[in-house]
């Protein structure tokens, strides 16, 4: 069977979900090469790219997944247009038909995730949809504004009438191949500017592959991988979360290798250091970025800066702080310990600097020995969080609630930390604001309250000096926690 009619959830390959396996072996067939990626640690800035060629010329190269979520509402022309003007080098869309044939731009084939109104999209009319709107407020902050959901023909005649720009495209319903190409038949040199991008397990690719497309088919766990599916697509996906053997298997088919979703810089470090040549990315301009964008925080806009992001996207909305603008505050308040990486401060460049906050429990105090504060000096991105066994190493400031003030670090494999210093303080009142400060030199690291020196905690220690920093809710009840006014000079 060929063509429109199988999608994702009428195919699995093979009859069953399971871990994708592909053997190790040289594969035979012409092979495109995949370039050779560039140093992780020091990515190049974007360079803007027209054509398909010129993309996968670079490594890494960088593709807005769904307009870069992380950053504006998804699937949105804000989105697109945003991402694009923010380095984007492509732009992934993700495209439904309405009941009369109208081809929108919407990830999920309902519309409830992201407008709060239960519509299936194939079966509403255009008029209909057109009144709803897509918010994303849960994810990116209060103030971001509610957004249409676009027609497929609008966004297209922004972003690629004039040829300048790449465009992956997928049928999600799987069901209107023939429309959406004729669609894309008709803006100049299409085959040079449009990828085909589809699930491994359907074939709505060889039409596309027909009209002269290239196709990206992109695996899941429903797939057991075989030659004739990997040597059908031109380009490979793996999703971000795969293992290490399974994405140099990928690679290891001389076949360019995608990745999405790219959310942090140590997720593109680990795929670049793999081989992988595309990040389809939902925070384009964090990841993108090689310094920091910011010097203090941004909460009183109400939407969350690039690159200040929970330990995990994983578990979805519910896991994001949040943010109040009038207060100009972040509240953590998840049912278990939570990090919440400020990114958009990351790298600090500098051998000496202070990280100052503000800290209270806005309505009740935990336990008397529970608390929170931030972990600082952390090498990259990879998420930290206090009681869990990480990938790298940090030191961690911490006020707890019967006011003791302390200094703890915690190496790379270890559940629990270590403490290196302590001071008490006057226990805080629910509601009460506390000043902290954190400063660090080449030999030295201390935390104070209200730069009050017989408030300090302090060691000679120089063993961890990254750029990165998190604040963390340190214990597993939902007892809220706020910061306010975090500034780094």
């Amino acid at each position: 069977m060929t063509g429109e009619g199988l999608g994702r959830r009428q195919f699995v390959l093979g009859g069953a979900a399971a871990l994708l396996l592909l053997p190790s072996c040289a594969r035979t067939g012409t092979r495109i090469a995949s370039p050779t990626p560039s140093t992780p640690s020091t990515p190049a800035a974007p360079q803007p790219v027209s054509t398909i060629s010129e993309l996968f010329a670079l490594a890494p190269f960088y593709i807005a997944h769904r307009g870069s979520g992380d950053n504006w509402p998804e699937h949105t022309a804000v989105a697109y247009r945003n991402a694009a003007e923010a380095g984007a080098q492509a732009i992934e869309i993700s495209v439904n038909a309405t009941s009369d044939g109208i081809l929108v731009c919407h990830h999920d084939t309902n519309t409830w995730r992201m407008t709060g109104v239960d519509r299936e999209i194939g079966r509403t009319t255009w008029e209909e949809l057109s009144g709803l709107k897509n918010n994303a407020t849960a994810w990116l902050g209060p103030s971001t504004p509610l957004e249409p959901i676009p027609l497929l023909r609008d966004v297209l005649d922004e972003l690629a009438a004039d040829g300048r720009r790449v465009i992956f495209v997928e049928d999600k319903q799987g069901t209107n191949t023939r429309a959406l190409l004729d669609l894309l038949d008709s803006y100049p040199d299409s085959t040079e500017h449009f990828v085909w991008k589809q699930w491994a397990g359907a074939r709505q690719h060889q039409l596309a592959q027909e009209r002269g497309y290239t196709a990206w088919g992109y695996f899941t766990s429903e797939i057991q991988s075989t030659e004739s599916v990997i040597d059908s697509f031109d380009y490979l996906g793996v999703f971000h979360t795969a293992p290490d053997e399974f994405v140099a298997d990928l690679v290891s088919t001389g076949k360019p290798v995608i990745a999405w979703e790219v959310h942090y810089r140590s997720v593109r470090d680990r795929l670049a250091k793999l081989g992988v040549v595309g990040m389809m990315c939902s925070n384009i301009p964090y990841v993108t970025a090689t310094a920091a964008l910011a010097a203090r925080d941004t909460f009183a806009t109400g939407m969350r800066a690039a690159g200040d992001l929970p330990w995990t996207v994983d578990l979805g909305w519910g896991v994001q702080p949040k943010l109040t603008a009038d207060a100009g505050t972040v509240l953590l308040d998840y049912a278990g310990n939570q990090s919440y990486l400020m990114g958009s401060f990351a790298p600090i460049d500098a051998s000496s600097f202070e990280i100052s906050f503000r800290i209270r429990w806005p309505k009740v105090l935990p336990a008397d020995t529970q608390h929170a504060g931030i972990s600082f000096g952390v090498e990259n991105d990879r998420p930290y969080r206090l009681g869990f066994a990480g990938d790298v190493s940090g030191y961690h400031a911490v006020l707890r609630a019967d006011g003791s003030l302390e200094l703890h670090e915690q190496a790379k494999g270890t559940a629990e930390g270590n403490v290196l210093d302590s001071v008490q303080t006057p226990a805080p009142a629910a509601g009460e604001w506390i000043d902290l400060v954190v400063a660090v030199s080449e030999a030295r690291i201390a935390v104070s309250r209200d730069r009050n020196l017989s408030w300090e905690a302090a060691v000679d220690d120089a063993r961890y000096r990254g750029g990165y920093f998190w604040l963390c809710k340190n214990y597993a009840e939902p007892v809220a926690v706020e910061y306010s006014s975090v500034i780094v000079e």
